[in-house]
């Protein structure tokens, strides 16, 4: 029933966020002699915030039609170049005739944004990389009769992209996809499979939570698996095509995610109406460009949600070299061929200090000179792979990185 009152909620506040939009446009019509003054400005700011806090996020654009590549302006044109039942894998092509960066998949995380939350991400990789990424669907929009997606299919479409690009390709995991992404290329060295990835990046992955566990780590420790299906897995309403799936809502989690940080949220909301009395443009377009981003969520799949809480967070498969797919067992110890970097943030309250860097102990047969660790210095989870310190610091490590090991 959670869904369901959550979309009757969701209803229930549309005319008041109707209300207050008209009431924001009207205060702030450069035709309107009041939106120059301090009271109009006051009643703009107060309906754009209650405007935002009731309004229902769709799902972003990417937006990225160009980068810079040696001071030059090169057009950039996103395009699906394969599509799976529950992933879009996206190319985002380059004008760059003559070129020959190296060639990036770049997995997105499937726990409850959708891939635009990598946009910083991507944007720094244009310049020097071939990017690829996968875009996954959202559960609710997906038919029931096209059946499951479990934690095996997430490996196996991994390995299916790796596939499609071909020999030569690099692979960078953010954040939760590293566990699957680290099994599929155990798979596929194992395999010796030609089209192993020729490097291999973790970012702030959940290899080993045993490791500096986080408060989301404890959640998931100290709760049976029937607490999770009983309290957090609902079923879609008749509104949406995926119709009677079982999903973990993407709204669930953001609550979730809202209540660890409530304070810095509310004060957040509280600036912004701050910023728009003053008329600082630039900082609520920040404060619009953030949220619009953290506020769009999607659902995931029931079984997919079940079975990683499971075998990642509480049996531990992955580190103890016990996960199996598809009835191959995953050792990462077979990985020989493809080298590995590991990426960390300082204050990441996520995926804690050392859970990402246990990739390297399990890859202990791949030679020394193969395998890199950092750690930035003043970020949390999302500064590894967004904002000034990726781009300036971060990127330009992985790109080196990417470049010494991946083939001309």
């Amino acid at each position: 029933m959670l869904y369901q009152l959550h979309e009757l909620h969701a209803a229930t506040v549309t005319p008041i966020r109707l209300m207050a939009k008209a009431a924001q446009r009207i205060h702030s019509s450069p035709f309107n002699p009041m939106s120059y003054s301090p009271y109009g400005r006051m009643v703009a700011a107060a309906a754009e915030v209650i405007e935002r806090v009731t309004d229902r996020y769709e799902k972003p654009a990417f937006g990225l039609d160009h980068t810079i590549i040696d001071g030059r302006t090169v057009p950039v044109v996103e395009e699906i170049v394969h599509d799976l039942t529950f992933c879009k894998l996206l190319h985002f092509r380059r004008d760059t005739e003559g070129l020959n960066d190296p060639k990036l998949l770049l997995v997105a995380p499937l726990s409850g944004h959708y891939a635009t939350l990598l946009r910083g991400t991507v944007e720094a990789l244009l310049p020097d990389h071939d990017v690829y990424i996968t875009d996954w669907v959202d559960a609710r929009m997906v038919p029931v009769f096209d059946g499951p997606f479990h934690f095996d299919d997430y490996v196996e479409y991994v390995i299916e992209f790796l596939h499609l690009l071909g020999p030569g390709t690099n692979v960078m995991a953010v954040c939760q996809p590293s566990v699957p992404v680290l099994a599929a290329v155990s798979l596929m060295n194992a395999a010796d499979d030609p089209c192993a990835p020729a490097t291999m990046t973790l970012m702030g992955g959940p290899i080993d939570t045993r490791e500096s566990p986080t408060q989301v780590n404890q959640l998931a420790m100290t709760r049976p698996l029937k607490w999770f299906e009983d309290n957090v897995i609902h079923s879609v309403p008749g509104i949406y095509p995926g119709v009677m799936r079982r999903v973990y809502p993407g709204f669930v989690q953001l609550t979730g995610f809202m209540t660890m940080n409530l304070e810095r949220h509310i004060g957040a909301h509280v600036k912004l109406y701050e910023h728009l009395v003053r008329g600082d443009g630039d900082s609520a377009e920040s404060h619009r460009s953030f949220y619009d981003e953290y506020l769009s969520v999607m659902d995931l799949p029931a079984e997919y949600y079940i079975e990683t809480i499971d075998r990642v967070f509480q049996r531990h498969l992955l580190p103890k070299r016990e996960m199996v797919v598809h009835g191959k067992l995953v050792d990462p110890s077979a990985i020989t061929r493809t080298a590995v970097m590991t990426v960390e943030g300082e204050l990441d309250d996520i995926s804690g200090i050392g859970q990402t860097r246990a990739s390297h102990k399990l890859c202990d047969r791949l030679p020394e000179h193969m395998h890199a660790h950092y750690e930035q210095a003043g970020v949390g989870h999302y500064g590894i792979f967004n904002g000034r310190r990726w781009r300036e610091q971060v990127k330009p490590r992985i790109a080196a990185f990417i470049r010494a090991h991946a083939p001309a």
